[in-house]
């Protein structure tokens, strides 16, 4: 029998009713589709069989979080560990397949770890312009004694051309203020608050703000490389247009599409394995009536935690 989950555990799970009504959701494409086909849907199938299907120039934003090259258990579906040769032809495979899908005035995101890295840079120099690697802090990891614990991944930021959307301004974060500076008695650039004194700061391609989602998260899945909704957030506000279209091929139980529909985009998401796609919708379902994003709020990012404490602050001080 299955062991009975904590009363705290919120991990987002199917029943097999579930799954029944959300199979009707997947889309299968036989053949060449529209762009008004296949928006803000998921896309149950092999990217290897539909990349030709896909219209051309209607992509403002493609996120991509592969199978980094590691051997893995995704529900049904194993991936073995390739040489870095190997795994640089298999990204290529699709990679290149998927350019014609841009706008011109596109942006990329291309996720990896340490050792798919380097693969991820050489196959995204052939087609893109590299503008940077954000490196993020994943909070989690095992402990090693011979090695340093593992815990950060990259993301490869790339424009198709020079002409490209960023918003700087919707992706800034909010830090507490340790040693706060004043002039003539004044904050400088920073701002008082009953919480605390807060201070807004560009982005950078340090991440150390998020949190990995864990069981008591609502967002949480049994999803294996399940990625932050705040992580997607950032990349979307920052390079997606309201209105704008994010496609993911490798959508895995639906982190990209539920943050795209719950930031005001549009997005296509592709996903093999049918479980995961069906609790891809169930999670969209869900986005419908809630639309926060953990650690992001009043339109600014806020650094991990403070923005719960705060919150609690709240709901604790005494009322007047």
């Amino acid at each position: 029998m299955e062991k009975a989950a904590a009363p705290q555990n919120r991990t987002l799970k199917l029943t097999e009713e579930e799954r029944s009504h959300y199979l009707s959701h997947l889309l299968n494409l036989t053949g060449e589709a529209k762009s008004a086909e296949i928006l803000n849907r998921t896309i149950c199938q092999d990217i290897f069989e539909i990349l030709d299907w896909l219209p051309h120039g209607f992509v403002d934003l493609l996120f991509v979080d592969p199978p980094y090259n590691l051997s893995k258990q995704f529900n049904q579906q194993s991936v073995k560990r390739r040489s870095l040769h190997e795994y640089t032809d298999w990204l290529d495979s699709w990679l290149s397949r998927l350019v014609p899908v841009l706008k011109p005035t596109a942006s990329i995101y291309l996720c990896g770890d340490w050792q798919s890295s380097p693969a991820l840079y050489e196959v995204a120099s052939r087609y893109f312009h590299v503008r940077n690697r954000i490196t993020w802090e994943r909070e989690k990891g095992r402990g090693a004694q011979a090695n340093w614990k593992n815990c950060s991944e990259d993301i490869w930021f790339c424009t198709l051309s020079q002409s490209y959307y960023f918003d700087a301004a919707a992706v800034q974060l909010k830090r507490r203020v340790l040693a706060p500076y004043t002039q003539n008695g004044e904050p400088k650039d920073w701002s008082r608050s009953a919480e605390g004194n807060f201070r807004l700061t560009a982005p950078s391609n340090l991440w150390t703000d998020l949190t990995i989602p864990f069981w008591s998260m609502p967002e949480n899945t049994d999803h294996p490389t399940q990625k932050p909704e705040k992580l997607l957030a950032k990349i979307i506000l920052a390079s997606a247009p309201p209105g704008g279209v994010v496609l993911d091929p490798f959508l895995g139980s639906g982190t990209t599409s539920v943050v795209a529909k719950k930031l005001n985009r549009q997005f296509v998401g592709i996903e093999l394995d049918t479980y995961y796609a069906c609790l891809a919708e169930k999670r969209l379902d869900l986005a419908t009536g809630d639309r926060q994003i953990q650690g992001y709020c009043d339109r600014v990012f806020w650094e991990r935690n403070t923005l719960q404490n705060q919150r609690r602050k709240q709901n604790t001080s005494p009322k007047k």
